[in-house]
């Protein structure tokens, strides 16, 4: 019954707002929406006529993220290298990178990395260390006296990915925080047909709102269409023919409408989106032949078309898995890093060409970390984790938060390898949210517990990682 009530909610929300007014109620809450945004859209937040986009590549399974980003300082290396053991990266392997605020520490990432050291070093990267599922903040001694909030499920990969695509981790939701936040900025793009929430990695909750759901693409060949719909076969003419008929015809009864209406919808977004991707020049930039580096391409396609497309707003979204190494973690990731090094940079390069380096961020997420102690040949299921984000909106060359000690038994370890976060998903996402474009008093709407970590009346930002 639950399910059908969520279902219900979002099918009429959607048909209500795509224009079919059968009742004033429906017809006055996707009001309230426009002008909300419309709101947004004219105040200094929102400039006329510019354009940002939030790229959301999501490490299923649990990246190792504590080999990604390493001490390279003989100290802490060698606290490093004891803690992990036969997991522990050679030093002399590492990339040097030269953070601003190194915390009095040197640096390496993951020798996989080189684009993303050449992009870090020029400033277009930051770390931000030890980020997790936080309800609250909570130390070593309330975590084993119960005294604390500890997230649902913490080390179930369903519950954690879940909650860092929804940003409640205490309790189970289908609506995530990019959702939510089309939800609200829905009308600053004058496109209504095509979704501001546009999935590379198919249906996922993170862009899943109260009245928008995510377009999914594919990464080779974009919108996928109706089978047949437009083609040169003969039977496909007389096939088209019929759908328009069906699809442009009027119906008394207000649910067979409802659902043409979205047929409709699905039509002219499939041929709308189509023809702005097929209007696209060719990008000098050759991307790599495999799917992480084909949805990168797919996404910058889409960028490159955002005036055909009419958008001012968009959000992407790539599921990256088979992070979840309890075995062979050091070839693992040195082939899986080595893809995503190479679409980061490829993405980027192909963006410098259409000169919308600044207007997009990209960020990674992963449902937690991996234990920093070794399993046999891998890790397992962990909390606090490291996190990058690139782009020129990026005040980069830097890492923001506390890197933590690596030594076992320290404040925040609570056995195994096992991290506390020092930071927290929502300052991680709302720092984020802020760039966008979500006015700061919004926040709480979709971040309900950000309160516990950040005062929304801080003329400071909630970590410091963005351009305002």
């Amino acid at each position: 019954m639950k399910d059908f009530k969520i279902n219900r909610r979002k099918f009429l929300g959607q048909a209500s707002c795509a224009g079919l007014g059968y009742t004033t109620l429906m017809s006055t809450l996707c009001n309230f929406k426009a002008m909300n945004a419309a709101s947004i859209m004219n105040s200094s937040v929102i400039g006329s006529g510019d354009y940002k986009a939030l790229v959301c590549l999501m490490f299923s399974g649990g990246g190792d993220s504590f080999n990604m980003l390493v001490p390279r300082s003989d100290a802490e290396y060698n606290e490093y290298a004891t803690t992990r053991s036969n997991m522990a990266l050679s030093q002399d392997s590492l990339l040097t990178i030269n953070p601003n605020n190194s915390q009095g520490m040197e640096f390496g990432v993951h020798p996989a990395m080189t684009n993303m050291q050449g992009m870090f070093e020029s400033g277009r990267m930051a770390f931000v260390p030890n980020v997790g599922s936080l309800i609250a903040p909570i130390t070593k001694t309330q975590y084993f006296d119960g005294s604390g909030q500890v997230p649902l499920g913490l080390f179930s990969h369903s519950d954690q990915q879940q909650h860092w695509q929804t940003s409640l981790p205490q309790s189970r939701s289908a609506v995530g925080w990019g959702g939510k936040i089309a939800d609200l900025l829905e009308a600053a793009n004058q496109n209504q047909t095509i979704s501001m929430n546009i999935s590379l990695g198919g249906s996922n909750t993170f862009q899943t709102g109260n009245n928008t759901v995510e377009y999914a693409i594919n990464p080779y060949n974009g919108s996928s269409g109706i089978v047949g719909y437009q083609g040169q076969w003969q039977f496909n003419e007389l096939r088209t023919a019929a759908i328009d008929n069906i699809v442009d015809a009027n119906y008394q009864d207000m649910f067979k409408q409802a659902y043409v209406d979205v047929i409709k919808t699905s039509r002219d977004g499939h041929i709308m989106f189509s023809n702005a991707i097929d209007n696209v020049t060719p990008f000098n930039t050759q991307f790599s032949d495999n799917e992480l580096s084909q949805s990168f391409h797919m996404i910058a396609k889409t960028i490159a078309a955002r005036t055909d497309l009419d958008m001012s707003r968009q959000i992407f979204f790539i599921n990256y898995g088979g992070w979840d190494h309890h075995d062979e973690v050091l070839n693992a990731m040195q082939d899986m890093m080595t893809e995503v090094d190479n679409a980061i940079g490829e993405f980027y390069s192909a963006l410098d060409e259409i000169s919308m380096s600044d207007c997009v961020t990209t960020f990674g997420i992963s449902e937690f970390g991996r234990t920093l102690t070794s399993n046999g040949n891998g890790t397992d299921h962990a909390w606090g984790g490291n996190m990058f984000v690139v782009g020129d909106g990026v005040i980069g060359k830097d890492l923001y938060g506390d890197f933590p000690s690596l030594e076992l038994d320290n404040p925040l370890e609570v056995g195994g390898g096992v991290l506390i976060p020092t930071t927290s998903a929502d300052e991680y996402f709302a720092e984020l949210a802020l760039w966008y474009g979500v006015p700061k008093s919004d926040l709480p709407l979709i971040f309900p517990n950000i309160g516990n970590f950040y005062d929304i009346t801080s003329a400071e930002n909630p970590i410091g990682f963005m351009t305002t």
